[in-house]
């Protein structure tokens, strides 16, 4: 697992002025002495189980302490951290976050051995694991175990992803709290390597294992094909997160499986009762889904900070990712149904939006917005996203037009928490859909702000389109809403049930909802109990019951337990936090005392482990080592580029600064010079060679001993982006439809269809009408061409079709046989929907 925010690995500038970075060595040419990292995942079913394993080494001829910042699954319950050293076993406690820190301080300032490992207090998904006082040429082993659910992706299949890229994260002008120094270096130049071996079990069998990196075969173990093996191939490169899709047959069959409580824990507490987690798959009948919505006050926002200029991938197509949502947004805009209402916020430093409030849906007002967003880039600044969601929520909503908002970002903020407490606050006015763009996107933004705003979170990484995954959203938001969601329970007398998790608020067609429930009690007669999900749906009651037995599957651990006691410090956390900032200690000590029980992190505990066996203390000054985690793209994808206006952020500065700090425990504050608030755009020489002096400075504070290694030359020209390929034939298409769902009989729409002027014009039927022909076209050119990206135009086509039935032309039939003839395509007027 690793991901990071900038290079204490510091390039060196060569005389062609060029960046060149260090590869084993940290910037002051230090030794790294994390040399691998092993990573064991377990999959049963629906639920992941991963296992990390960190070796360490120290090389060097003093003791050393060694920080290493990486991220974690947004929603992963860390549950296990110790310590292998020699023949020695150190299991780590949970202990109240203060506490830690002080007896980890106070154990290296004896001499001693200790291991800490804390959640950031501003981002669940990342982590800081310290190891202290590794004596000269000793080696020390650190093993974390997490459990996590696994995704529902549009295709059914499960989605897993271990990250291994931390992108620079941008800190808000005037953040208060501890923030955390991380360090990273490019992906080919990390100096340690990663196995990742998978092994998958489940009731049903295993159809596929699919990756975004390069896999061994995947190894059946029994006939039945339930149980798999697979591995990582070697020389992964880390410039990509390591991402698993299982699929499985009959994926969308509910369960109910209870988990044995732990024999050592107080019966009644969370632990010590047997924990019930419920999986339903809702289907709805297929005539009211079918029907989509005609209303809906749609705001989209997207990401036009720096990083958002970086390309999509690594591979040979080096779309950047805003020129991939300007696609996404056409394709979008397009599709939404006449009589909706629209507006399109971007974001950076500052923040913009088209129409001064949401407009309604008209030619007029869709072509406004479409040229503003085709001239949109990727030169705002940083990433402050609070700002805009506030303004889009001081905006009175819409009568009858429920407000659904778009958030297009790559995820790099560091005010995570402070972003999901807003949408929360604000659930009950709207949906939220998010999408995370590119690698080492945050999957606690885009996982918290969709949980939170009851929508849905899609990640766009490697060379995934966005496209297919943002029409799969725009369908959720249109599909009709479900409402008076209840859930009651059926238990044996003596049983009673304490639900762990969320109340559910929402419910997609094909997507899971996920209960943990304490089971309390006990029961002489019956072993089984039900549970029934009321709702209505269109106005339509309906329900679902699941009957499940109350005897305890085996070889289930405490999965469902940690990740029920995880779903409920989460819960608690947001309680504590209130929208004044304030923290209220009761449900701080409340969070704490669970998390110490269930033996699961939290952002008010910490993993902390003492080797006290080691009679020696250890002797010689200590000295700090940062590990370096792999970041996707350059630092110029953040730095400074005057030609578009872009200034780094405040946060990325105070990375730059390093590492210096007087204690153990004030290493983990904030970064100690606070940043000047900068304008954007073509600076003055003098404001340059200022700007650069302070950047060298500050580039020189991590050790006294060690001078500045990076330079900055505001004069230097800025490198334009490589030219975008031409525009796909599809777009092409899809940008000359009408609101109305309709296209124009024109030399454009000849020129996408492949034809010339004269042959569309000279074989229309003499009594079509030119809209209506040149729509057809389109639609036989559509079904003929593109049906691999079928649901890309879907709901345009849906759009068109609709354009042409109000039409009540007598000569569809007869235009749907020329216009095959021209074309060269056989689709048939019923698959039109004609």
């Amino acid at each position: 697992m690793v991901r990071s925010s900038f290079c204490d690995c510091a390039p060196n500038v060569n005389k062609q002025g060029k960046m060149e970075c260090c590869g084993l060595l940290t910037a002051q040419k230090e030794q790294v002495p994390l040399k691998s990292i092993e990573v064991e995942l377990e999959v049963r079913d629906h639920v992941a189980t991963v296992v990390s394993t960190l070796n360490y080494e120290n090389k060097e001829d003093k003791p050393l302490e060694a920080i290493f910042v990486f991220p974690l699954p947004g929603d992963a319950a860390v549950c296990h951290f110790s310590a292998q050293i020699g023949q020695t076993q150190i299991v780590a406690e949970v202990k109240e976050k203060q506490k830690a820190r002080e007896e980890y301080d106070d154990s290296l300032s004896s001499g001693q051995q200790a291991f800490l490992l804390e959640e950031s207090e501003q981002s669940p998904d990342i982590f800081t694991l310290s190891v202290g006082s590794l004596p000269p040429g000793e080696s020390a082993s650190i093993r974390l175990e997490y459990v996590t659910e696994l995704a529902v992706q549009a295709d059914d299949g499960l989605r897993f992803c271990l990250p291994a890229v931390l992108n620079p994260r941008y800190e808000p002008q005037g953040s208060e709290g501890a923030s955390v120094q991380v360090t990273s270096v490019p992906a080919s130049l990390v100096p340690y390597s990663l196995s990742f071996s998978v092994r998958v079990s489940s009731p049903r069998p295993i159809s596929k294992v699919e990756s975004s990196c390069s896999l061994e075969p995947l190894q059946y173990v029994n006939t039945e094909q339930t149980q798999a093996t697979v591995k990582l191939a070697a020389g992964h490169k880390f410039d990509r997160d390591v991402e698993l899709l299982i699929y499985y047959r009959d994926a969308h069959k509910p369960t109910a499986v209870v988990e044995a409580g732990q024999e050592s824990a107080k019966p009644g507490s969370l632990m010590g009762d047997p924990v019930l987690m419920l999986s339903l798959y809702p289907e709805f009948p297929q005539s009211v889904m079918s029907s989509l919505a005609s209303r809906g006050e749609f705001v989209l926002l997207l990401d036009r900070s720096g990083s958002m200029g970086c390309p999509t991938s690594n591979g040979k197509q080096q779309e950047t990712r805003i020129a991939s949502a300007r696609d996404t947004l056409l394709l979008l805009l397009k599709s939404l149904p006449m009589g909706c209402y629209f507006n399109i916020y971007s974001f950076g430093s500052s923040f913009e939006h088209i129409f001064r409030k949401s407009v309604e849906y008209s030619e007029k007002n869709l072509e406004e917005a479409l040229k503003k967003v085709e001239a949109m880039q990727a030169n705002l600044g940083g990433t402050e996203i609070l700002e805009p969601i506030k303004h889009i929520y001081s905006q009175p909503c819409i009568p009858n037009q429920p407000r659904q908002l778009f958030v297009f970002t790559d995820g790099e903020v560091f005010n995570t928490k402070e972003v999901i407490d807003l949408v929360k606050k604000n659930s009950g006015s709207h949906r939220c859909f998010s999408f995370g763009i590119g690698e080492g996107a945050s999957s606690a933004l885009i996982n918290g702000l969709a949980k939170e705003g009851g929508g849905h979170a899609q990640f766009i990484t490697g060379a995934d389109r966005m496209q297919p995954k943002v029409m799969q959203s725009l369908r959720f938001a249109l599909q009709p809403a479900v409402a008076d969601i209840s859930v009651t329970w059926n238990l044996p007398k003596g049983v009673s049930v304490t639900v762990l998790s969320p109340t559910i608020t929402t419910i997609f067609q094909g997507q899971r909802s996920l209960i943990y429930a304490q089971l309390s009690g006990q029961s002489s007669k019956a072993a089984e109990g039900g549970v029934t999900v009321k709702y209505s749906l269109a106005g339509r009651p309906s329900e679902n019951k699941l009957h499940f037995s109350l005897k305890p599957a085996e070889d289930t651990g405490l999965t469902f337990h940690r990740l029920g006691a995880r779903s409920l410090i989460r819960s608690l956390e947001m309680d504590e936090r209130d929208g004044e900032g304030q923290h209220d200690e009761g449900v701080k000590g409340k969070v704490v005392e669970l998390s110490v029980q269930s033996g699961v992190s939290s952002s008010f505990t910490a993993f902390i482990a003492v080797n006290k066996g080691n009679n020696e203390p250890i002797q010689g000054p200590l000295m700090r080592r940062a590990i370096p985690a792999p970041r996707m793209y350059s630092p110029m994808c953040h730095g400074f580029m005057p030609s578009t206006g872009y200034c780094p952020s405040g946060m990325y500065m105070k990375k730059a600064m390093g590492l210096c700090r007087k204690s153990a425990t004030a290493k983990r504050s904030l970064g100690m010079y606070p940043m000047a608030p900068m304008a954007c755009g073509i600076m003055s020489a003098p404001a340059k060679r200022s700007l650069g002096m302070y950047m060298k400075k500050a580039m020189g504070l991590s050790r006294k001993s060690a001078p500045a290694k990076m330079s900055f030359d505001f004069n230097d020209e800025v490198t334009e982006p490589t030219q975008q390929p031409p525009r796909d034939p599809l777009l092409q298409l899809v940008s000359l439809q009408k609101a109305s769902g309709c296209w124009l009989l024109d030399p454009a729409l000849a020129a996408a269809v492949g034809k010339t002027s004269e042959e569309v014009e000279n074989t229309k039927p003499s009594a079509v009408n030119q809209e209506v022909w040149a729509t057809i076209l389109a639609l036989i050119w559509l079904h003929g061409s593109k049906m691999d990206a079928q649901e890309e135009w879907e709901l345009l086509a849906m759009k068109a079709v609709s354009w042409l039935r109000a039409q009540n032309a007598p000569t569809v039939a007869e235009s749907v046989v020329a216009a095959n003839t021209l074309l060269g395509f056989s689709v048939q007027t019923d698959v039109l929907g004609l």
